[in-house]
């Protein structure tokens, strides 16, 4: 195919906006004429004449999807594409794909969701706030700083960063449990420090730490609602790195609130940014990240590459890669 394709970029403000989106535009090959922009109908004409639509958290609507006659792909540059419509995209016959198979965002998000559970056992944020109010909290603290050896993780939705979490709990001589729509094959499970699988109220009884890696569907959002983190010990720590929506975060908050939980690590939120009225901003003993998992200056660049890649392979006439919808 040697026709010009146009390409809308649609990168939100909150993940690096046009700044980010001039730099995946320099990664397309000549095929392609690259418009970016910060939402999907900044510019009309651009959507309008729009065959492929690569979108960063970018949302992409009936509307907008309706208002894109031409519209052949919609690229997500991420592993998550809960913020497209996909029963438009799906009335349209148009693909809408992600980069899962890709492995971009694998390392980062592994090492944020440790850095998150290391910062709760080790009780960082309060001894580092202590410190600078020149409060020796040792004597406080230390009857709540953890290990994490010894102790049981449980992964639910064991996929490429899924793997990657178990991986390092098995490094730091944690047992590993997971929960997903399906087992994996028992050389993978061995791999992983013999990782067991479980349903998943089993593992929310068993496990001091709970890593949430699942994608935001209608069956998983609000997974963890407030039946389900009342299974949770009172000890155990919840971990969300995946999409904030997969936790209900009032019944989060009310859990932390009241002592029924120890803890929690949470890099993504629902909405985002979040408003300020989130009562988990003020929740005891939690550790929060702005949405940092996946935009290391490495992630970025192989997120870039691997959407770009996927969207111009189908523009040269490629089957397309990794689709959701």
């Amino acid at each position: 195919m040697t026709d010009t394709k146009n390409v809308l970029a649609v990168i939100a403000p909150h993940v690096g906006g046009r700044r980010a989106g001039a730099a995946l535009a320099t990664a397309f090959p000549g095929l392609a004429q690259v418009t970016v922009v910060e939402r999907a109908d900044e510019d009309p004409a651009a959507l309008r004449a729009a065959h492929v639509i690569i979108t960063g958290l970018g949302p992409v609507t009936a509307g907008h999807i309706a208002a894109a006659p031409e519209l052949e792909l919609i690229q997500c540059a991420s592993h998550g594409f809960d913020y497209v419509d996909l029963d438009a995209a799906r009335a349209r016959n148009i693909p809408v794909c992600n980069i899962g198979s890709s492995g971009a965002e694998k390392q980062n998000v592994a090492e944020q969701t440790f850095a998150l559970m290391l910062a709760l056992a080790k009780q960082l944020v309060p001894a580092h706030t202590a410190l600078v109010d020149a409060d020796w909290a040792l004597p406080r603290l230390q009857q709540s700083i953890t290990e994490l050896s010894g102790k049981t993780l449980g992964i639910v939705g064991l996929g490429h960063i899924g793997e990657e979490v178990a991986r390092r709990a098995v490094a730091f001589d944690m047992t590993v449990l997971y929960a997903g729509p399906e087992r994996l094959d028992a050389r993978t499970e061995a791999r992983l420090g013999g990782a067991r699988y479980v349903g998943l109220d089993e593992l929310l009884r068993t496990c001091d730490y709970v890593s949430l890696h699942a994608p935001l569907t209608d069956a998983t959002r609000h997974l963890l609602d407030a039946e389900r983190l009342a299974l949770l010990k009172p000890t155990a720590f919840v971990i969300n790195t995946a999409r904030g929506a997969l936790i209900d975060q009032d019944a989060l908050a009310d859990a932390l609130e009241r002592g029924a939980l120890a803890g929690a690590g949470i890099d993504v939120f629902d909405p985002e940014p979040p408003t300020p009225a989130l009562r988990l901003l003020r929740a005891p003993n939690v550790v929060l990240s702005p949405h940092v998992a996946g935009v290391t200056r490495e992630t970025l660049v192989r997120i870039a590459l691997a959407a770009v890649d996927n969207a111009a392979g189908f523009l040269a006439g490629d089957k397309p890669r990794d689709v959701v919808s």
